[in-house]
């Protein structure tokens, strides 16, 4: 019975990753593709003037550029271990979790699929490929890619699950 329980979850999530985390992740990584072979590095195309351009930019550090100033070795060796414990949590989760919430597999293929797509530029180009600028006047967002996207969506999403989710009933003595 046990065997074949984790035979069904292991086809399940197999089908999650099949069908969510690698469109994504091929998505994250098509899309800096494009920006790689299209724009060099502080090019523009501006799409909505004053509000929205695609740009090149790269990202040394974590979040809004938090940590860029640390040495090169340690900042990759530190997100390497970073993501690859934040994935296989995510997948421990996934794993492990008798809820059958669809909104919680959605969510968490969605931080594991970004999660994956800027450790691949962490690896290949010791750095992150930004490129969705977002502002309104002078007021900027930081620029940010598709893999962040998935990543705070999925962030968004644990948030609104975490309080739509049934509570389990105390128990009474």
């Amino acid at each position: 019975m046990r065997q074949m329980r984790g035979s069904t979850l292991m086809k399940t999530y197999i089908k999650w990753v099949l069908f969510m985390v690698l469109p994504c992740y091929l998505i994250d990584q098509l899309t800096k593709w494009l920006i790689l072979t299209h724009l060099q590095i502080g090019d523009f195309i501006t799409i909505l003037p004053g509000y929205f351009e695609i740009i090149h930019v790269r990202n040394t550090g974590a979040a809004f550029g938090l940590l860029q100033n640390m040495p090169g070795t340690f900042r990759t060796i530190f997100f390497f271990t970073i993501t690859v414990i934040a994935c296989m949590a995510i997948l421990l989760i996934f794993w492990q979790t008798k809820d059958r919430s669809v909104l919680l597999k959605v969510v968490l293929c969605l931080i594991l699929a970004g999660a994956l797509g800027n450790l691949t530029d962490r690896l290949i180009h010791k750095e992150v490929v930004d490129f969705i600028n977002i502002h309104i006047a002078s007021h900027r967002w930081p620029t940010f890619n598709m893999a962040d996207t998935y990543i705070s969506l999925g962030m968004i999403g644990l948030l609104i699950y975490t309080f739509i989710s049934p509570k389990p009933k105390p128990q009474q003595d």
